[in-house]
């Protein structure tokens, strides 16, 4: 592991399009682990050789995170080892469920060792859903966010 004076150099990729809602999760994630993040236009392939630990979230978009985040994935060189973690905010309750499944596999292939997950609701106005003025009004809220950092300081403790 590449190690920054023994702290582990972290990488948070995300994409966050309507309401920010995962944007927000991923700087609170990121002030709790010291963590850069980028969006996946902002990254190349071969810079993820220089962390140690990388998470990848998105909104669910159509039971997936969204595209441009799979398509990183998908063109990355296998990693030996890299550990990963994967983040979504939501509107439909259960949707991560199958989209974490789905992302996850994809990182598996490419080698990497997951090593959490974490979703919580994300205001949500696509589609129809815009008529009735949306769902998860207010979220992520206080409480999304306080998870969130319980989220990345276990994450902190289980790499001591």
């Amino acid at each position: 592991m590449i190690f920054n004076f023994g702290i582990m150099r972290t990488l948070i990729i995300y994409i966050s399009i309507h309401h920010q809602n995962t944007e927000k999760i991923a700087k609170t994630i990121a002030e709790v682990l010291n963590a850069r993040f980028v969006k996946p236009s902002e990254i190349k392939p071969e810079e993820l050789e220089n962390y140690d630990l990388i998470g990848f979230g998105s909104g669910i978009y159509f039971w997936r995170h969204h595209y441009q985040l799979i398509n990183l994935v998908k063109n990355l060189m296998p990693v030996k080892g890299k550990m990963a973690f994967i983040f979504s905010t939501s509107g439909a309750k259960y949707a991560q469920l199958i989209a974490h499944s789905h992302l996850k596999k994809l990182l598996l292939k490419k080698d990497f060792k997951i090593i959490g997950e974490f979703n919580c609701p994300g205001f949500d106005t696509f589609g129809p859903l815009k008529i009735f003025g949306g769902i998860n009004k207010g979220r992520p809220n206080e409480n999304d966010f306080e998870k969130a950092k319980n989220f990345a300081m276990k994450i902190k403790e289980n790499l001591k």
